[in-house]
C-alpha cells in the first residue's frame, strides 16, 4: 500500500573470484568522531579481482575473426592475430591472442595452460555443435549468435569465468535467497515474461531434464543434445542478468535424466562450467571421482551438492541424514538436502539437523534443505539458502509442495516473522526520479506478498518533517533519500541518532563513511548488526493497530523506536553507478586508466569516484570541484587547474607511459553536472573524443536527470566522439536493485525495474 505524501519545506543538500560490492565491505559506528570498526567483522563480498591473469586466447571460427577484438575491448586490451599457441608468449600478456579455430586444432592439445586460458567462441549461425575436439580441449567456450549480438552477454561471460566478478559471497550474506526453476520444455517460452518471473529470485534454475528437443520426425529426443543445451544456455543468459543453476535430475529425483550412465553426467556438467554457468547442481548419487573432478575443475563456478528423497522414509535425525551431509559436503560450495515427509513434526527435526550440522561443522558449506509437500511447506518458510520457489506463470511445479516468494512472505507475515513495516521515500520537492518511486514501490511489494507500507515524504531540516521523526517509530522499516542528505547533517542536530547504539551513534558503512553522503537508511536489531550491504533481517511481529489504514493513526499510535534497534546508514548509488560501468566492460577495462569525473561539489561526485576506486581506476582528473581528502590515499586524484593539465591529460596515461590500448585520453568521462552545463560537458567529450571513432570505444556516464528536456544533449556528442554513452536511467534502475535488498532484502532484477519505468531493458 502507497500511502499519501506529506509537503514538506525542502532541506539543503549539506585463483577464486569474489563479489562485487566489496569497498562497502564492513560497517564503521561514529561517536561524532573518527569512525571506528563496528563490533561484526563480518562482509558482504569484496571488490572486482584481478582475476586470471594468463594471456587470453580466444579461437575463432570462419569469417568471424572480430570476436577477438570485442573480446579485448571488452577486457579493456590491444589484441593481436597468430597462427598457433606456439607463438603465443610471456610477451602477449598484456594482449587478447586470437587464433584462427583451423589452426588452433594443430597445438591445443600442447599448449601451455600455466600461460594460456583458452576460450572458444563459435558463432551458433555457423552451425551446431561446435568442433567437438576443441570444445573438450579448450578452458571455456562462448556461444554467441550473429545478430543480435550481445555485449553484456560476452562481458559477463569474460567477468565470471576469469574470476574478476562473482555474486555468491554477495548471495550466501544476503539472509535469504530464493531461486525460480524454468520448467518449460523451450527457454523460448519463459523469455517473454522473464521478468516477472524472476522478482524475488536470487538466481535461475534451467532444468536441463526437462527440455525437449524437437526433432526432424516430429518427435522429441530422450536427451537434449549438447548442442541444444549450449543453445537454451546462451538464450537465457542473454535474458536475464541473474545467475544460472544448471541442473540435470535424474530419475529417481524427480527428473527425467537416466541413470544408467554416470558419464553423460559429467559430460554436461563440465560443459555448464565451460560455458560460464555460475552454479552447478550434481547429484550426490553420482561416482565420487566425478563429483571430486567436476569440485577441482569448477573453475569460478559454484557446486551445488543435490540430495532428494521421495520414498517417504527418509528421517532427519538418522544417521543416514548426517552421513549424506558429510558426504556432500566435500565437493560442495553449497549442500542441498531435500526430502518428502508425512508428519508435520518432522519440519522441526529438520530444523534441529540443520542446527546441529552448523554447531558441528561451523566451516561446512551453506545448508539449503526443505522438505517436499503441503506437509513440508512450513520448512521452506524457514530455509534461508536458496529456497527453491515458483510462479502462477510457470507451466508445472519443478517439485510437490514448492510455493512462490509471494506465498512464502505471506506466509512468514501470518506467522509473525514478517512484521509490517513502515518504508518512506523521503524526498526533495525539486527532485523526480527517472523511475516512478512510488508505484514501483507498490507494485513490488505486491508482486513479493509484502505487508509493508509506503510512502513518499517531503522533507524539512527541523520539526515534524525532519528525517528523525520518519525513523522514530516502532515500525520503522528503513527509507531512501532522494538526493541523498550528508550525514554531518542527519547526525548533527538530531538526539535521536546521536543516542543510538548506547551514545556511540549509527552504524555508518564504509561506503558512506567515505562518500559522506547516506541515500539508505536501513533497520537492525542489535543482536544481529551486520555488514551494512546485507539486506535488512526481519524479526518478530509487531503490534497491530486498529487503524492500519490511515497513514496519520499508524504513524502517531507507533512512535518511538525500539531500544533495542541500530539503524545503519549507506550509501547505495556507488552500487548503481559500478554495475552501469560494468554492464557492457569487464572491470579489468577499467583498472589502471584514467577518468574525468566533472561536478559542480564534492558530494555530488563522492559516490563516482568510490565507484572508481573500486574499479582501481589509475587516475582521476577532477572538474569543478575539490576532491574530498579520503579518496587521495588509493585513489590518484589531479584537478584541471590550467591549459597545460588538459593538455596533459590528453596526451599522458595515469603512469606517464602510452595508455595500453592505443588510446592516450581518459577512458572514461562521468559528468555529474546539472542540465545548464551541457554544453561544458559536450566541450569535453570533443576535447577527449575522436569523430566518428569506431574502435577502441571509451565511456560516458551522465548522472544527470535525464527524464528532462535539453539542448546539446552530451550522450548525443558522446556517441559521435567515439563514447559508449550511459544515463542516469541505468544508474537508478541498478541503485533501486541494491536499495531494495537493504530495506526489503529481496532482489528484483534490473530488468524489471526498467521495465516497470516504461524502458526496454534489452
Amino acid at each position: 500500500m502507497v500511502m499519501t505524501v506529506q509537503k514538506m519545506e525542502p532541506i539543503p543538500t549539506p585463483a577464486r573470484p569474489q563479489s562485487i560490492y566489496g569497498a562497502a565491505a564492513h560497517t564503521m559506528d561514529l561517536d561524532m568522531g573518527e569512525p571506528v570498526p563496528a563490533a561484526s567483522n563480518e562482509t558482504f563480498g569484496r571488490g572486482p579481482q584481478r582475476g586470471d591473469t594468463r594471456v587470453v586466447v580466444v579461437l575463432y571460427g570462419l569469417d568471424q575473426d572480430n570476436i577477438v577484438a570485442t573480446v579485448a575491448e571488452v577486457l579493456g586490451k590491444p589484441y593481436r592475430l597468430k597462427n598457433g599457441f606456439k607463438e603465443v608468449t610471456w610477451e602477449d600478456q598484456d594482449l587478447v591472442v586470437g587464433i584462427s579455430a583451423k589452426n588452433a586444432i594443430m597445438d591445443i592439445a600442447a599448449r601451455d595452460r600455466a600461460l594460456v586460458v583458452a576460450i572458444n567462441a563459435h558463432c551458433v549461425n555457423l552451425g551446431m555443435p561446435p568442433d567437438t575436439y576443441l570444445s573438450a580441449q579448450c578452458d571455456y567456450e562462448f556461444l554467441y549468435p550473429q545478430e543480435p549480438f550481445s555485449r553484456r552477454d560476452l562481458s559477463r561471460f569474460i567477468s565470471h569465468t576469469l574470476g574478476q566478478l562473482n555474486h555468491h559471497e554477495t548471495l550466501m550474506a544476503k539472509p535469504r535467497t530464493y531461486f525460480i526453476s524454468t520448467t518449460f520444455p523451450d527457454v523460448h517460452a519463459a523469455l517473454p515474461n522473464i521478468d516477472i518471473l524472476t522478482v524475488g529470485s536470487d538466481a535461475v534454475e534451467l532444468r536441463v531434464d526437462l527440455l525437449k528437443e524437437p526433432l526432424k520426425d516430429g518427435t522429441f529426443a530422450p536427451i537434449p543434445s549438447l548442442s541444444y543445451v549450449g543453445e537454451q544456455v546462451m538464450l537465457l543468459r542473454q535474458r536475464t542478468e541473474l545467475p544460472i543453476i544448471f541442473t540435470t535430475r535424474c530419475i529417481a529425483e524427480n527428473g527425467r535424466f537416466p541413470m544408467d550412465n554416470p558419464d553423460l553426467y559429467y559430460d554436461y556438467l563440465y560443459r555448464a562450467i565451460q560455458w560460464g554457468v555460475e552454479y552447478i547442481d550434481v547429484e550426490v548419487w553420482l561416482p565420487e571421482a566425478i563429483r571430486r573432478k567436476l569440485y577441482e575443475q569448477r573453475g569460478s563456478s559454484r557446486i551445488m551438492s543435490a540430495f532428494h528423497d521421495f520414498s517417504g522414509t527418509f528421517k532427519w535425525p538418522s544417521k543416514r541424514a548426517e552421513s549424506v551431509f558429510r558426504d556432500s559436503r566435500r565437493y560442495a560450495d553449497i549442500v542441498k538436502m531435500i526430502a518428502i515427509i508425512n508428519d508435520h513434526n518432522e519440519n522441526f527435526e529438520l530444523e534441529y539437523f540443520r542446527s546441529k550440522m552448523k554447531a558441528e561443522y561451523p566451516d561446512a558449506p551453506p545448508l539449503s534443505a526443505v522438505n517436499m509437500g503441503e506437509t513440508g511447506q512450513f520448512s521452506r518458510t524457514l530455509n534461508k539458502v536458496f529456497t527453491p520457489i515458483t510462479h502462477p506463470l510457470l507451466p508445472i511445479i519443478a517439485a510437490p509442495g514448492q510455493m512462490s516468494a509471494a506465498e512464502i512472505n505471506q506466509a512468514l507475515a501470518l506467522l509473525g516473522q514478517l512484521p509490517r513495516k513502515n518504508i518512506y521515500g523521503i524526498s526533495n520537492p525539486s527532485t523526480r526520479s527517472a523511475t516512478p518511486q512510488a508505484p514501483f514501490y507498490e507494485k513490488c511489494f505486491n508482486e513479493l506478498g509484502l505487508p509493508h507500507y509506503f510512502a513518499v515524504v517531503e522533507l524539512q531540516m527541523r520539526g515534524s518533517g525532519c528525517v528523525e521523526t520518519w525513523c522514530n517509530q516502532r515500525n520503522f522499516g528503513g527509507a531512501y533519500l532522494n538526493p541523498a542528505v550528508s550525514f554531518t547533517s542527519l547526525v548533527s542536530n538530531s538526539p535521536l541518532f546521536k543516542a543510538l547504539n548506547h551514545g556511540a551513534g549509527p552504524v555508518l558503512s564504509e561506503a558512506a563513511r567515505l562518500i559522506g553522503m547516506v541515500d539508505t537508511i536501513v533497520v537492525r536489531p542489535n543482536s544481529s548488526v551486520f555488514a551494512s550491504s546485507a539486506p535488512a533481517s526481519i524479526s518478530s511481529s509487531p503490534r497491530r493497530h486498529q487503524d492500519g489504514d490511515s497513514f496519520g493513526a499508524y504513524h502517531s499510535s507507533h512512535s518511538g523506536l525500539p531500544p533495542n534497534t541500530s539503524l545503519v546508514f549507506d550509501n547505495a548509488s556507488w552500487k548503481g553507478i559500478l554495475s552501469t560501468l560494468t554492464r557492457d566492460l569487464a572491470p579489468s577495462a577499467y583498472s589502471g586508466r584514467a577518468a574525468v569525473v566533472l561536478a559542480s561539489s564534492a558530494d555530488d561526485a563522492a559516490s563516482a569516484l568510490f565507484a572508481l576506486k573500486a574499479l582501481n581506476i589509475g587516475k582521476v582528473y577532477t572538474v569543478g570541484f575539490k576532491a574530498p581528502p579520503g579518496f587521495a590515499k588509493d585513489l590518484p586524484i589531479e584537478p584541471f587547474n590550467s591549459l597545460e593539465s588538459l593538455q596533459k591529460a590528453r596526451t599522458v596515461s595515469q603512469n606517464g607511459a602510452n595508455d595500453r590500448a592505443g588510446d592516450t585520453s581518459p577512458f572514461l568521462v562521468v559528468s555529474a553536472l546539472g542540465l545548464d552545463k551541457s554544453n561544458l560537458v559536450g566541450m569535453l567529450l570533443r576535447v577527449f573524443g575522436s569523430r566518428g571513432a569506431t574502435k577502441s570505444r571509451k565511456v560516458f556516464l551522465d548522472l544527470a536527470d535525464g527524464s528532462a528536456p535539453r539542448k546539446g544533449d552530451p550522450s548525443l556528442v558522446a556517441e559521435q566522439y567515439g563514447f559508449a554513452a550511459y544515463g542516469s536511467a541505468d544508474v537508478t534502475a541498478f541503485t533501486t536493485v541494491e536499495t531494495l535488498r537493504l530495506l526489503v532484502g529481496q532482489n528484483v532484477p534490473y530488468s524489471f525495474v526498467r521495465l516497470a519505468s516504461g524502458r526496454t531493458p534489452f
